[in-house]
């Protein structure tokens, strides 16, 4: 019994053998191409992409019948995996079973956290069934792996990313399926022959592995060389001065070490000294940060500007560094050399933040929030590898670039902030001299930015109302955008092009013209680059009334590549260093006294996308989820009416197509396209045959169409000869024959 249900479940999976593969190629070659979309998706969208394509496999290769009755379960397959990797939390219904506004806001509350991946999902899986469906004849096969090769070799020609693996799993397959295709053709051609093949299938399997393999090998194993000929986009780019980075061979280490330390994409920049390009925004996680309050997680400063961008001054580079540090260890901190003293009036709070890594990647620094006053733990463990390294004046912890001390996963970093009490900093006496010569330093800066840092700062008499007139223009005065237009850039200072010609860009822009415009007032401050808070888990903003959110509160935050960020840090006598955010579209965290907190609000999520207002005090909203819902289930309505009319729709377009023709033009018309479609096929016919002789030379050649070529014969001489009407239900029947024949050609 056992051995007749494997056989049985064996012929199952061998039933429509050809129609199965091109299922699985088709998932594996998207499979490859999802794969190329990494750092502009979220870990959560591939997983889902990834499950929903295995699970639509499995489908199509076990569950027999047309597609109509496998659709409900492709539907059902999408769904699960969507709300099983997307951390959806069930709520219940809140509200009475009869209240049909109950049960509106429930679906809303329901579908809002699966809104960001049902989009990209359906469209995915869709594509999916589309290929793996439609896919079958040599050119649909060619097309479709075509576009997935061409689309790969574009973005690994002219993007930072490499797919050199993508690509090459993608030749494999479509080499594969490309075979699966002519051996399906030879199969439908000469069933007998076939049938005799596939007893001694070694003989002709081993020859396709082989060449196959062969191809590859050579491929992947040929040595590097340089083209003979340039492609005309090189020509191009070379007649106007500019040159192409050849991306034969190791691709990484064919590019020169500049490019290859600069991407296009946000994240942490490991050089600052040249800013001003712009980016792609990168969605891949960094990191996790488990905190008691919401921060920005500080890495590093620099202090010299150079007229372009950033780098280490004088004394950051020769800056006594303390090492052999110890957890629970005070962290020091000095300025001009001695210990930093806060005024007896600078309250301070503390902030612990438990960092995890999300990816393999080092950094020159630990991140904290703000500075850092304790280290906690560095991967579980107390003890501190002795190479890391505290400076105190800077405040930053370094941690050593040597394979044998590995950047660690996690670590326990205690923070201390100063609160913001803004009477306390007006009245905030002269900075300290040394400190003032060393922060205030500036190039050679165009004049017309002297004149508007003056401008900015004339009637203020304290320097905390100058710092926030600053900040305050520059988030009002200029727009938030990560692809500026250098190309209105003549000055050659960067915060004067900025300031009066470009006059758009990126945090990295908002940040130095404000230390700039600082500092020509007379103000020290110094650059910070590190991390914005990132995003706490989207139930939480479902869960927590709005009215009882605190914006500031701590938890468990997502930090991206796309929230690196820099801002500054401005010093107060007797308060030590603040940190201000002048970019549109951001606001630091700070801490407040008692009583002055102010009333909590919703976290300015503008950057993540765009908002729809939805016009007046209605009401009513509709969620993106229902939306989307709306939308598919409107599609699959009008599928299923379409297929159900498929019978008038057939009806119409033969009226349509064939107008006044009576039914016996109609097989006769059919028959000459036939014939036409024969010829194009390689089966001839002579001028002087009739269409007897020709069908009979046509069925010895095609002998499993003999039949069928009769049949057409019989009801070719009955409607041309006959003398007798045929109906128009001989006229479609003699159609569908002619459409078989056709697909068997």
């Amino acid at each position: 019994m056992a051995k007749r249900m494997v056989k049985g479940f064996i012929r199952l999976l061998a039933r429509n053998g050809y129609a199965k593969l091109c299922v699985l190629f088709a998932a594996v070659l998207l499979w490859q191409w999802f794969d190329s979309l990494e750092g502009y998706w979220w870990p959560q969208t591939f997983a889902i992409v990834h499950a929903a394509l295995i699970a639509g496999t499995a489908i199509e290769f076990l569950v027999p019948g047309k597609l109509r009755w496998r659709m409900p379960l492709h539907a059902a397959a999408l769904l699960a995996c969507i709300m099983v990797f997307s951390g959806f939390r069930w709520i219940p219904m809140a509200g009475e079973w009869k209240d049909a506004a109950a049960w509106g806001d429930w679906f809303a509350e329901i579908a809002e956290p699966l809104a960001p991946y049902i989009g990209v999902a359906a469209v995915a899986y869709g594509l999916f069934l589309f290929a793996g469906r439609f896919c079958r004849t040599r050119p649909q096969v060619a097309l479709f792996c075509g576009a997935v090769l061409v689309s790969l070799a574009v973005l690994d020609s002219f993007t930072t990313i490499y797919l050199w693996d993508e690509v090459a799993w993608c030749v494999f397959i479509s080499l594969c399926w490309l075979v699966a295709e002519h051996f399906e053709r030879f199969r439908r051609s000469h069933p007998d022959t076939w049938r005799h093949l596939t007893e001694y299938p070694v003989s002709f399997v081993l020859p396709v592995i082989a060449v196959v393999g062969l191809v590859m090998a050579a491929g992947l194993l040929a040595p590097s060389v340089n083209p003979v000929l340039k492609d005309p986009y090189t020509l191009w780019m070379e007649s106007r001065g500019e040159s192409v980075p050849s991306f034969v061979g190791d691709k990484v280490g064919s590019l020169p070490s500049a490019v290859r330390e600069r991407d296009a994409r946000s994240g942490y920049s490991r050089s600052d000294d040249k800013l001003g390009d712009g980016f792609e925004f990168d969605y891949s996680e960094v990191m996790t940060v488990n905190t008691n309050r919401r921060s920005y997680w500080r890495g590093e400063t620099k202090s010299e500007y150079t007229g372009q961008g950033w780098v280490d001054s004088e004394e950051e580079q020769t800056e006594a560094a303390l090492s052999g540090l110890e957890t629970g260890e005070p962290l020091p901190k000095r300025l001009a050399g001695e210990p930093l003293k806060l005024s007896p009036e600078a309250e301070t709070m503390n902030i612990v933040a438990t960092v995890t890594m999300r990816r393999d990647e080092p950094f020159p620094v630990l991140f904290g929030a703000h500075q850092a006053a304790v280290i906690r733990a560095i991967d579980g463990a107390e003890s501190i590898p002795a190479a890391l390294a505290w400076l105190p004046e800077s405040a930053e912890l370094r941690w050593p670039r040597s394979d044998s001390t590995p950047y660690p996963e996690t670590y326990v970093i205690e923070s201390e902030q100063v609160v913001l009490d803004e009477e306390q900093l007006r009245s905030a006496g002269p900075p300290d001299p040394r400190i003032a010569a060393r922060y205030t330093r500036l190039p050679a800066v165009p004049e017309r930015v002297l004149r508007l840092a003056e401008e900015l700062t004339a009637g203020a008499d304290n320097d905390y109302d100058k710092i926030r007139r600053i900040e305050t223009y520059l988030k009002e005065n200029y727009p938030y955008t990560n692809t500026p237009d250098i190309s209105k850039r003549r000055s050659e200072d960067f915060v004067d092009s900025f300031l009066f010609e470009v006059q758009e860009g990126y945090c990295d822009y908002f940040s130095t013209a404000m230390a700039v415009l600082a500092r020509a007032s007379g103000i020290p401050v110094r650059w910070v680059k590190g991390y914005a808070p990132g995003a706490l888990p989207a139930e939480l903003y479902i869960s927590i009334p709005e009215n009882a959110f605190d914006p500031n509160m701590g938890g468990s935050y997502t930090v991206r590549n796309a929230d690196a960020h820099s801002w500054v840090e401005v010093y107060f006598e007797g308060f030590g260093w603040i940190p201000f955010e002048p970019t549109p579209g951001f606001s630091y965290p700070y801490a407040y006294p008692i009583g002055e907190m102010p009333a909590p609000v919703l976290p300015d999520l503008s950057d993540v996308g765009p908002v729809v207002e939805t016009g007046g005090e209605s009401g009513f909203r509709i969620p993106p989820a229902v939306g989307i819902a709306a939308g598919v289930l409107a599609a699959a309505g009008a599928l299923f009416w379409l297929w159900r009319q498929r019978e008038s729709l057939v009806l119409l377009w033969r009226r349509i197509r064939f107008g006044a023709m009576s039914a016996n033009e109609q097989i006769v018309h059919e028959t000459e396209r036939l014939i036409r479609i024969c010829r194009r096929r390689g089966l001839e016919r002579s001028d002087h045959e009739t269409l007897r002789e020709t069908v009979g030379r046509w069925s010895e050649r095609r002998r499993s169409l003999a039949d069928d070529f009769q049949e057409v014969l019989a009801m070719f001489e009955r409607a041309k000869y006959g003398g007798r009407p045929v109906t128009d239900q001989d006229a479609e029947r003699f159609a569908a024959k002619v459409r078989l024949i056709r697909e068997r050609l």
